[in-house]
């Protein structure tokens, strides 16, 4: 093809533009060049046309290169010059030595400010070992983060890397702004997306010691989860040793998906399924949700498994009795399966492993022929009969309305009812399907706005043996889900000092920092789902054994954590200790794990009135309102 004409200004322009579209490097390389020419050529027109100063000798080569040098970086050098073609040949270098200096500097800055932001923009690589990785950003970042530096307090340097949608500067100043002690944990952030191989790289996921998955804020946020789980382990460049991957699914109709391509890499949280299972057993035994978060965080007691080589041959029963610090609660046998109070005359094997709860792993210590002072004359037999019709009541909605509703009913009684408040008309339909899948419990639905005084007056709140007041998630940004909930939380606290009637009341939180105001109505419980589910993620992704520990415990089937009368174990009203407890318990098929006293209920500075793994030794006198927290079947 015949090309046309082109001058050769555009030509050189041309060459131009690519020159100075090569970079710092390219330009800083040419204006040397340029230095080296023309401090060469000055120097040869000295020599060769003999222009020297006044009153001085010839100059050599040398000599005239090394003045013209001086004078291209230091214009000020030429002001004692003499002779006028000396002076002029100097006035030449120096002038393009201005020229030269200055481009160069200019060249220099523009580099170094574009290196500053490529940095700002966090895209560079991350040389790091044995890191935590968190890939996504969210509200539950904070806790996860919380948890991981409490967790990693033992080790000498511990590095946290993310990578997250937002400018890696805001996720840093957010960060130190919320989490100001980060102890001895390094935390490192990048931008970038999630589902992207590419980005993913720069985070250096092969050398992770484990990988927490984040779902996006968005009406399906299950997608980049599946999607980031595929990016990972589907990588060309992978790491030939499977992940230790922990991520969370909310939709129920997504898991299945999930699993599918997670294989045993992947260990899925179904938050939606674990958040219903925490309100529907809290709205039923007050202060569980302390218990659970109690056993679910790394500040105080948590779940530990250890070999035990001097129970192998003994029964389950006398593991639980065998720590004076520490609660036995399971079995861990080889092949990784758990299994939560079994029965108590199973023997332990070689390859069995005692799951406890402790403070530390370092605290899980045999007693070797101590003494147990069990206090017989106090044991008791005596039983409270169950409540089996119970009459719940939901304030508000989300998805997970439903299936705590499902949850609910695997523990009342034919004749329960539920009842439903909430603004939207759309809810409806899920409310008629809900009424196919329930057994034991009728179900009626009530619109209006729960913040409306008049309508919770109208409810007759008093024949309710529970009320759970969920937040508008689905519908609401997360601050004013909250607002609506702590509104009427201050109604229902109203309502409770007008009637005389004490209510019991689960509330569910979004925000952590709500929790803090809310606690001035002295709800029973506050669930704080974004707590609870990063408690979860941040404690596997520290041990993946856990996985089929919590599967157990908060299964509807087998044994789980209940809080009952402690006047079904022993006779109140004298000093007794905790090992008497646990005997009585044990006689029951059932694991006491702690006590909550009545009298501090309503404490949080106590805990309210919650204690999990109490030393056994320890002398307490119990009242008749107070509870034990045992693990049983029912």
């Amino acid at each position: 093809m015949r090309s046309h004409n082109i001058p050769l200004r555009k030509k050189l322009r041309y060459k131009f533009d690519n020159l100075m579209a090569k970079g710092p490097a390219a330009l800083i390389g040419w204006l040397g060049l340029l230095s080296i020419l023309l401090v060469i050529t000055a120097a040869l027109i000295l020599t060769v046309t003999g222009f020297q100063q006044d009153d001085s000798d010839s100059l050599s080569f040398v000599e005239a290169a090394w003045g013209s040098l001086m004078r291209t970086l230091d214009p000020g050098t030429m002001g004692g010059d003499t002779g006028w073609g000396f002076r002029i040949v100097m006035l030449g270098v120096t002038l393009g030595g201005i020229f030269i200096v200055s481009t160069l500097i200019g060249v220099l800055a523009s580099g170094i400010s574009n290196k500053l932001d490529e940095l700002r923009k966090g895209h560079s690589f991350v040389v790091e070992s044995g890191h935590t990785l968190i890939l996504g950003w969210s509200e539950k970042i904070f806790p996860i983060l919380t948890e991981l530096i409490i967790a990693n307090e033992n080790k000498s340097s511990a590095v946290i890397v993310i990578l997250g949608h937002l400018d890696k500067v805001e996720m840093e100043d957010e960060i130190n702004l919320k989490i100001p002690d980060k102890k001895n944990s390094r935390i490192i952030c990048r931008s970038g997306s999630t589902v992207d191989m590419n980005d993913i790289e720069i985070v250096n996921p092969h050398d992770s010691r484990s990988v927490i998955i984040l779902a996006q804020e968005g009406k399906d946020p299950d997608i980049s989860v599946i999607k980031t789980i595929l990016a990972l382990t589907n990588n060309p460049n992978r790491r030939k040793e499977p992940y230790h991957i922990v991520a969370e699914i909310s939709d129920h109709s997504n898991k299945s998906v999930a699993e599918m391509i997670a294989s045993e890499e992947v260990t899925l949280v179904h938050t939606e399924d674990l958040i219903s299972r925490v309100i529907a057993q809290s709205c039923r035994q007050s202060g569980l949700s302390v218990v659970y978060t109690e056993l679910l965080d790394f500040d105080g007691d948590e779940i530990y498994f250890q070999e035990e080589p001097q129970l192998t041959g003994k029964t389950f029963r006398e593991a639980i009795l065998g720590y004076e610090d520490s609660a036995v609660i399971g079995l861990l046998n080889r092949n990784g399966n758990a299994k939560i109070n079994p029965p108590m005359d199973t023997v332990i094997t070689a390859d069995d492993k005692i799951i406890a709860i402790s403070r530390d792993d370092d605290t899980i210590i045999l007693n070797r022929n101590k003494e147990l002072n069990l206090f017989e004359e106090i044991i008791s037999g005596e039983n409270i009969e169950k409540i089996f019709i119970e009459h719940t009541i939901i304030l508000g909605w989300n998805r997970k309305a439903c299936s705590i509703a499902k949850e609910l009913d695997n523990y009342l009684g034919n004749g329960s009812s539920i009842t439903i408040v909430a603004e939207e008309k759309m809810v409806e339909h899920d409310i008629n399907i809900l009424k196919k899948k329930l057994k034991n419990q009728s179900v009626e639905f009530i619109e209006g706005n729960i913040c409306n005084r008049e309508l919770l007056d109208s409810l007759g709140l008093q024949k309710y043996n529970h009320i759970i007041l969920l937040s508008y998630s689905d519908s609401m940004p997360e601050q004013e889900a909250d607002s609506k909930s702590l509104i009427t939380l201050l109604h229902l606290r109203n309502i409770e000092e007008v009637t005389g009637h004490d209510f019991t009341i689960v509330s569910e939180m979004l925000d952590i920092r709500n929790k803090e105001l809310a606690e001035v109505t002295e709800a029973d419980d506050f669930i704080i789902s974004n707590k609870l589910i990063s408690l979860m993620l941040s404690q596997l992704s520290e041990n993946k054994e856990l996985k089929a520990v919590f599967d157990d415990l908060f299964d509807a089937e087998g044994s789980e954590i209940y809080i009952k009368p402690v006047t079904n174990y022993i006779k109140t009203g004298v000093p007794v200790n905790f090992y008497t407890l646990c005997e009585s318990a044990a006689r029951k098929g059932e694991i006491a794990l702690g006590y909550r006293i009545n009298e501090f209920s309503h404490n949080s500075e106590k805990a309210y009135g919650v204690v999990v793994n109490p030393k056994k030794s320890e002398i307490v006198t119990f009242t008749d309102k107070d509870k034990l927290i045992v693990i049983a079947e029912d």
